[in-house]
């Protein structure tokens, strides 16, 4: 198997390698509040037949990965729910399995890998928080320094976890868009590799691994998945994956993918109303999907209009509310952006084929994030002395 990069824009090949991040003939036009131009694709040459190892299909060598088990989480079959909704062939696969508890830890190694074959050990990214706190720990198991640029509004468990796993961490007086930003001036001054969602490209292509597992757990591929949107990277890998897989003649049709936002956040929905982006203020408890500006908008929203896929908004009642009923009833316990793709299922399963095979992608743990998640229940209060106090 061959590598190499093909511009998501105007199609142009390059060499893989580790200082080209965007096409430089399109980012030659990027403006300012806008998303990335120029975003570029791992394209992949050669073929495969039966079983294969999802590394077959990755651009780095395995021997270049750090030594942490990313990647083959569960795929759960959530009995009380699919008996509740009427969808017995409803999955819900739970990425807050990875090693630093997040969907991100894909990209994460993927990059690292990456950076370890360049020679490079020094990595730079902005993060609301989940990538940030994965690629300390997938960085600290490949002995990387990692700089991480957070928002001042990143729940502090996030924080807490990139200071554990030993990364430098600058808080941001203003929101990810400006994190987005400071981290690229520092990569542009200090060196290293930058890890930045859509602006790397191997983040899209190690978040391209969950479709690979989804396809040999099933042994088929899904009929629908549920994703949820913030940057529009993980739809973008989510695709790439199945790509592949077309490619390699393994499946014979994408999977009809519903990338769902928050309704304060929902930059992705308006552009494929309109066909435009317009950089407004974004405001969603589900953090990991907070975004004014996404960078791979444009990107994911040629994806999307390529292969039929939709979008679908959510309120943030609507992510507690999944969130907690999904907890309740399944035993799984996501955290809001995690459950915001629930939420999407749940607004429109009633037209959905009942035999159909979906999959709800978990993104990331609860724990996460649990001053999010106690707006969907109760905390007790009151303290007891003993069992007389109840009884």
């Amino acid at each position: 198997m061959t590598f190499n990069y093909r511009c998501s824009q105007c199609g142009k090949t390059y060499d893989i390698r580790p200082e080209l991040t965007v096409c430089p003939a399109c980012v030659a036009h990027q403006a300012d509040n806008e998303p990335l131009r120029g975003v570029l694709e791992v394209e992949l040459h050669g073929s495969i037949t039966g079983a294969f190892d999802p590394f077959e299909l990755l651009p780095v060598e395995r021997a270049y990965f750090p030594p942490v088990p990313v990647g083959g989480t569960p795929l759960w079959e959530p009995r009380n729910l699919r008996e509740q909704t009427g969808f017995p062939r409803l999955f819900i696969k739970d990425d807050g399995a990875n090693p630093t508890s997040s969907f991100k830890d894909r990209a994460s190694f993927m990059v690292s890998a990456f950076a370890k074959k360049s020679g490079i050990s020094d990595i730079a990214l902005a993060s609301t928080g989940n990538a940030g706190s994965s690629m300390a720990g997938i960085g600290a198991a490949a002995g990387q320094r990692v700089t991480l640029f957070l928002p001042e509004t990143a729940p502090l468990a996030k924080l807490v976890q990139a200071l554990q796993y030993g990364a430098t961490v600058y808080r941001v007086k203003g929101n990810y868009d400006l994190a987005y930003g400071i981290s690229l001036e520092f990569s542009r001054r200090k060196g290293g590799m930058n890890r930045n969602t859509a602006y790397n490209p191997m983040t899209i292509e190690g978040k391209k691994t969950v479709s690979l597992e989804l396809y040999q757990q099933l042994g088929r591929a899904p009929d629908v998945v549920f994703v949820s949107v913030g940057d529009g990277c993980i739809l973008a890998g989510v695709y790439k994956g199945f790509r592949d897989l077309l490619q390699m003649g393994l499946i014979s049709a994408m999977p009809h993918i519903v990338g769902v936002q928050a309704e304060g956040s929902n930059a992705l929905c308006r552009a494929l109303a309109t066909g435009r982006f317009d950089a407004v203020p974004a405001f969603t408890l589900a953090d990991s999907i907070c975004v004014d500006v996404p960078r791979n908008g444009y990107h994911a929203l040629a994806l999307l209009q390529q292969f039929r896929g939709e979008l679908v908004a959510v309120s943030d009642a609507e992510i507690v509310r999944a969130q907690a009923r999904l907890s309740a009833s399944s035993g799984l316990f996501t955290e809001p952006a995690g459950a915001a793709a629930f939420a999407g299922f749940l607004k429109v399963f009633p037209r959905l084929e009942r035999g159909a095979t979906i999959v709800v992608l978990a993104t990331g743990n609860g724990l996460k994030d649990c001053a999010a998640a106690q707006r969907g229940i109760e905390m007790p209060e009151s303290l007891i002395s003993s069992v007389n106090d109840i009884l």
